[in-house]
């Protein structure tokens, strides 16, 4: 890894306009306490953060890019575990087919978050919606606010717990989710002007016989510009591997600590568990490929 440039920037972020818990002016505030160069809020399926964001003012000295993440389905070649997502930067944030779709997503969310509530009143927990909107307040609702009003309410002892007995993928609790075909995602962030990249690859698993590489060919065929290789998860090795793969296939190198503010109360901004760093050049490579 490249630590030569100082100056750091964290492109995944989430407000209270998803699953974060930061207010997009309080996200501003933090980051130009922590000096970071440049920062994008990328909240799931929405770009209301962003929006917010912009609307409340962007201090002149500081660099913020438009952002998103979408969950999506892997190309139809490819089987696939875990949370594939696809971030989307620099777009308009008043191209009406983004916004359309984004609120399809949304309401497909808003959908499911009753099923999940059901289920778990089968299993035998005392929980309404109404109590997981008013525990909320705004913004979406999703898996980690219920899970933590399970917290609040004492039925699990920590969010992971709710997610690893009740919430997760495979628990009797989950309910599968609404998403965009992978080809669509990216059609959609580029006809907005935007640039897509493909979101910690670390956490997905490709099954079968086909390898990373192998989709990352079939990606970039469809539109991908970038690979999320900066991420807190990430191993000194895989970062390394993820930069390889995209300088060999001509892709952009973003990075970002996917911070979520008390709900991973371990991720710091820009910072991850503290001694992360995504590098200033990184931001420039993408502005300057826009």
């Amino acid at each position: 890894m490249d630590y030569s440039d100082n100056r750091g920037i964290d492109l995944h972020i989430h407000s209270n306009a998803s699953d974060g818990t930061f207010y997009p002016n309080e996200i501003i505030a933090l980051a130009k306490k922590l000096r970071l160069s440049a920062i994008a809020i990328t909240d799931h399926d929405t770009i209301d953060g962003s929006k917010e964001a912009i609307e409340t003012g962007i201090p002149s000295e500081f660099n913020f890019l438009t952002g998103v993440e979408i969950s999506a389905d892997p190309p139809s070649s490819f089987s696939c575990s875990g949370s594939f997502h696809l971030l989307g930067y620099s777009f308009s944030i008043d191209d009406h087919i983004l916004n359309e779709t984004l609120y399809t997503l949304q309401m497909a969310r808003k959908n499911r978050n009753p099923k999940i509530i059901e289920l778990l009143n089968n299993l035998g927990f005392d929980i309404t919606i109404k109590e997981v909107i008013d525990f909320v307040g705004e913004g979406q609702i999703g898996r980690p606010h219920i899970a933590s009003l399970m917290v609040e309410k004492g039925f699990v002892e920590s969010i992971n717990k709710a997610f690893d007995k009740y919430l997760g993928r495979g628990k009797p609790a989950y309910v599968d989710k609404y998403r965009l075909e992978c080809s669509k995602a990216l059609e959609i962030i580029v006809g907005a002007g935007g640039v897509p990249v493909l979101a910690h690859p670390s956490l997905f698993t490709i099954r079968e016989e086909k390898n990373f590489e192998d989709l990352v060919v079939v990606l970039k065929d469809m539109g991908l510009k970038g690979i999320e290789a900066y991420y807190p998860e990430h191993s000194k090795d895989k970062t390394s591997y993820y930069i390889e793969i995209a300088r060999k296939y001509g892709l952009l190198i973003t990075g970002g600590t996917d911070f979520h503010g008390s709900l991973k109360p371990d991720i710091g901004m820009g910072s991850g568990r503290g001694n992360f760093h995504v590098p200033y050049s990184l931001y420039e490579n993408l502005i300057n490929s826009v």
